[in-house]
């Protein structure tokens, strides 16, 4: 399918071309933590159709924002993971991510969640807490863990090796920290 262009001498406008269409951010948001099998994207993205993905996904190799690798026995099973040109999304995700927690307002009955979608908000909530390190945060079976350095915050799938901080929270606190409307518990503290 040719790409559609708002045919604009503009760098928002160019952006967009590539990463504006329906699903472009949120496949990227899901690959900012690490690698992920296409049934990993297709199950944490509630409301694709198979063939949304599949045409997203060639789209964004294409504009080499992620790449497909083949792994496993007989490198049967494709893995997609962000480039450097995609992993540099990460500060606009960031800037959309507190932008739009305003306007979060209160979950809907037919809202779909993961705790893992709670990962930018909540990294600028434990960056409060621990200026620089490494953090581990578990909510519920999801783990993920976060490195804060002097040029920004990542999070990556699973605990890290060596944790500065480790927290626990279930999906009701993250969500309260992630939208401001709780302090993050530290350990320390008496507020879980």
């Amino acid at each position: 399918m040719p790409r559609r262009s708002y045919d604009h001498y503009c760098a928002v406008s160019r952006a967009l071309d590539i990463v504006g269409d329906r699903w472009n951010l949120l496949i990227v948001r899901e690959l900012c933590s690490g690698p992920r099998r296409y049934s990993d994207l297709f199950a944490d993205l509630p409301g694709i159709s198979t063939d949304v993905l599949a045409a997203r996904l060639k789209e964004l190799e294409r504009d080499d924002i992620l790449t497909r690798n083949k792994v496993g026995p007989r490198a049967a099973t494709a893995v997609y993971e962000l480039t450097s040109a995609g992993a540099a999304l990460r500060p606009a995700l960031d800037a959309l991510s507190s932008w739009g927690t305003e306007h979060l307002g209160e979950r809907r009955p037919t809202d779909a969640v993961r705790a893992h979608w709670f990962a930018l908000p909540l990294g600028r909530a434990v960056a409060q807490v621990l200026p620089q390190g490494t953090a581990t945060v578990h909510i519920g079976e999801t783990t993920l863990h976060y490195v804060i350095t002097e040029n920004g915050i990542t999070h990556h799938d699973g605990p890290a090796v060596a944790s500065d901080l480790e927290l626990r929270l279930d999906l009701p606190t993250a969500t309260e920290v992630a939208t401001g409307a709780r302090v993050l518990p530290t350990p320390d503290s008496s507020a879980v």
